[in-house]
């Protein structure tokens, strides 16, 4: 940036604390895209006149019900390549009233990075373009952007050293922005716990046009960051992450049982040993059809892993002949619901494409007590009726059950067998019969799973279990409000991340129809 443009940075910070136009107009937009483009390249800078604005805005979007006729849209898209343009974007929009969402990989299963539920003027902050990840091998940490994926973070740790891993997500497109600030749960939490549980420093923009690493923001802000939710307390541009250390070569199985198989049996079983196994082993379990599939990672050879099944949960009846051996980074390139090859390690992991193929609907719960073999049984028959999806179930257990329940914003440690995820999916207008089995399967679990609150996790969003009300007088969301969903996803912890954005973000600048609001104790 040039001396010029910073220099005009610095002026308009200094004219406004924490001011904000709070109902913007069009003209406000028209006037806060020409404050972006006098200090932001203008190449970097889509409004939606411009020829490339839709492909930039879909290039990401991963589920098509939220790029329609009637989605309400961000009046442009700033794509940053560097930590002043982000700022800029920041200043501009606090002093002309415009408000930012953020994006890094577009796996918001609510759209709400890029998308608005009602009438809007705002702008979408695209950290595609700051992807950079630059590994110590000496101290076994990484720097890595927010706008890398996931896929590019294990290819750039692991290619030269396949003894170096991180434990995050299992789908390789996910965004490290969205998927560190929710938690990050994946098949190396049992061994590892989260991602935000190997996080040492960040560097976040705040609301007010600061850059600050964790010993300038603070331990309660760097507390929040790390698990309560994108888009609430600034925009977090860089994460260092302790690296974990894994054996040369791991064994991984896939092992479908149907009910004549003995599905049933062997998930009740499964309820009690995927939680307490070893650390080193995690068997997720899907249960499609008429049909489960359970799918494993095992941080060891395939030689010791059959012993070990075979004693520890024989109604698997696991062979030599269902085991793999490969490489950890080989394992991550996985397809999540098969563990089945796709393609290179390339071709998995550095694919950043999208596709628009299929609408999808996800909801999620929390298991603390294992559901009786007759209800599996009854849980079968909804995967005959018409719209039937599938769902995921991830053991927790092993390190997740040492981490006290406050230590981050993710609360579900001890206690917590394993999380559920919902999944329906349909093309074209096929919506109904699966949003319906959906809903209705969703009412039907509520006996067998957490309570008061039921909990669910902030990454598999869900705005059917609350929404934000703003207040008419104030523009500010309303902490009861956000306390029906809250509670779910954060449980103790919410109070605490409102009274962190309170500090932070007053004004609540950073807000989405899910964004923690300010606790109104601390405005006073």
């Amino acid at each position: 940036m040039s001396l010029l443009n910073r220099l005009a940075l610095a002026l308009l910070a200094s004219c406004f604390s924490f001011h904000l136009i709070s109902v913007p107009s069009l003209a406000f937009s028209d006037e806060f895209h020409q404050c972006l483009t006098e200090m932001i390249p203008s190449e970097l800078v889509y409004g939606q006149s411009s020829t490339n604005f839709t492909d930039v805005l879909v290039s990401s979007i991963k589920n098509p019900k939220f790029f329609t006729n009637t989605t309400v849209r961000p009046v442009c898209i700033v794509t940053p390549t560097n930590s002043w343009h982000v700022q800029a974007a920041v200043f501009c929009g606090r002093w002309h009233g415009v408000r930012l969402r953020v994006r890094s990989g577009g796996h918001d299963y609510e759209g709400l990075s890029y998308r608005s539920c009602r009438p809007e003027v705002f702008v979408v902050v695209d950290l595609t373009n700051l992807r950079s990840i630059s590994v110590n091998e000496g101290d076994s940490t990484a720097w890595v952007d927010s706008g890398a994926t996931i896929g590019e973070l294990y290819y750039h740790i692991a290619k030269n050293n396949s003894q170096i891993a991180f434990p995050a997500g299992e789908c390789p497109s996910i965004g490290v922005g969205g998927h560190f600030s929710g938690g990050g749960i994946g098949m190396l939490m049992r061994k590892y716990g989260l991602s935000v549980d190997r996080i040492v420093d960040a560097k976040v923009v705040t609301a007010n046009g600061d850059l600050l690493d964790r010993a300038g923001m603070g331990e309660d802000l760097f507390w929040a960051i790390r698990g309560g939710g994108g888009g609430n307390f600034g925009i977090v541009l860089s994460w260092k992450i302790q690296l974990v250390r894994v054996p040369p070569t791991v064994a991984v199985f896939s092992i479908p049982k149907t009910l004549e198989q003995g599905a049933i049996e062997t998930l009740t079983k499964w309820q009690y040993i995927g939680p307490s196994l070893p650390n080193d082993l995690s068997i997720r379990a899907k249960v499609q059809g008429q049909q489960a599939v359970f799918l494993a990672v095992y941080l060891g050879t395939c030689s010791s892993l059959v012993p070990m099944m075979d004693r520890l949960f024989p109604e698997l009846n696991m062979t030599s002949a269902d085991c793999r051996s490969m490489t950890w980074l080989e394992s991550a390139a996985l397809s999540y619901g098969s563990l089945a090859k796709t393609g290179t390690l390339e071709e998995v992991l550095l694919s950043r494409g999208s596709s628009l193929s299929y609408y999808t609907k996800i909801k999620s719960d929390y298991v603390q007590r294992p559901i009786a073999s007759c209800t599996w049984k009854n849980i079968f028959a909804w995967f005959k009726k018409d719209g039937a999806g599938y769902i995921m179930l991830e053991p927790h257990g092993g390190f997740m059950c040492t981490v006290p329940s406050a230590a981050t914003p993710y609360p579900h440690r001890k206690g917590v067998l394993y999380v559920i995820q919902y999944i329906t999916f349909w093309q074209g207008d096929g919506g109904k019969a699966p949003t319906s089995w959906l809903a209705s399967f969703y009412d039907f679990m509520g006996d067998y799973v957490s309570q008061n609150p039921r909990q669910a996790y902030v990454n598999f969003r869900d705005l059917d279990i609350g929404q934000n009300t703003v207040g008419s007088e104030n523009d500010v969301s309303s902490f009861e409000s956000g306390q029906v969903w809250g509670e779910r996803y954060f449980m103790g912890n919410y109070r605490r991340l409102a009274a962190v954005k309170a500090a932070v973000d007053p004004t609540d600048y950073f807000r989405n129809e899910q964004s923690i609001p300010p606790l109104r104790q601390q405005l006073e």
